[in-house]
């Protein structure tokens, strides 16, 4: 009973924080078309003012999801509207703006990562927050790894009911599935689609900011994430929000199995399962 809460409980923790990260990537393709390889720096760049915040300010954590979060939104809606925006309205086709984006996210990626090498070093930082343990049923977890959970579902929760909802909402998921025709209806597609690619960015701040309470830290750590993301948005449907939250938690499940297996397969078994899932169901769990 011991060992099966320790698996399942650590795969809802992982699961959690794997379908945040994925949210905000399945928002920035799903509707504004970028599949923005640097989104794994923004968690990164989240992970590490919160680490600073904490270190040097001593500020809460948790308290400054709301610093991070809101921060990061404001650079990835500018990055959008002046670096996005203007390779959509040169680009020959949607799928010419798709490949130009994809390259131009790889140059933001390298970008990002050599300031922050330049600001914070390379060195693995980590901060002690939360570090008591709470039994559940015998089997013990850190509360700062339940509290990370609690949070990350949270936090998808209100945006599960931000889109499905609100009016802001209702635009965004107009713009997914017709922009042309969305636009015509007086949505105005510039700003949703720079809101979008921002609030992807958001959401990968804040789940940088709860893993720097659990895990070390470094300035190499975003292409990690941006590959598990990825193999999440591809396993729930690509652009699919729910199927985000599917996949995150499926593959959360699978990685505390193999980590309770051999830690050292994790990365294996996720790749076992994205080369899989592209040879028997490549559009994905909920994907059209």
């Amino acid at each position: 009973m011991v060992e099966f809460l320790n698996i399942f409980i650590g795969g809802l923790i992982l699961g959690g924080i794997y379908a945040l990260i994925a949210v905000g990537l399945s928002l920035q393709y799903g509707v504004a078309r970028v599949l923005n390889i640097s989104h794994g720096e923004f968690i990164m760049v989240g992970a590490f003012l919160t680490w600073a915040m904490y270190t040097f300010w001593g500020l809460n954590p948790l308290a400054s999801l709301a610093i991070v979060g809101p921060a990061i939104f404001v650079v990835g809606f500018v990055l959008h509207r002046t670096l996005f925006t203007r390779l959509r309205t040169s680009s020959a086709s949607p799928a010419a703006y798709e490949g130009g984006s994809l390259i131009a996210t790889f140059g933001l990626m390298f970008i990002i990562q050599n300031l922050a090498i330049i600001t914070w070093g390379t060195d693995i930082e980590a901060y002690s927050f939360l570090n008591t343990g709470v039994s559940i049923f015998g089997a013990r977890f850190a509360a700062n790894r339940l509290t990370m959970l609690l949070f990350a579902a949270g936090i998808c929760v209100v945006f599960y009911l931000f889109l499905a909802r609100t009016r802001l909402g209702k635009a965004i998921r107009a713009a997914a599935q017709d922009p042309e025709t969305a636009g015509m209806m007086g949505v105005n597609i510039k700003r949703v689609l720079a809101l979008c690619f921002g609030l992807g960015a958001l959401m990968a701040g804040l789940a940088g900011s709860l893993l720097s309470m659990c895990y070390p830290i470094r300035t190499t750590m975003g292409l990690e994430y941006t590959i598990i993301a990825i193999i999440v948005v591809v396993l729930g449907g690509m652009g699919s929000i729910v199927g985000s939250f599917i996949g995150g938690l499926i593959l959360g499940m699978v990685g505390s199995i193999v980590l309770y297996i051999d830690p050292s397969l994790s990365l294996v078994a996720y790749y076992f399962i994205f080369i899989l899932l592209l040879l028997v169901r490549p559009t994905g769990i909920l994907g059209k």
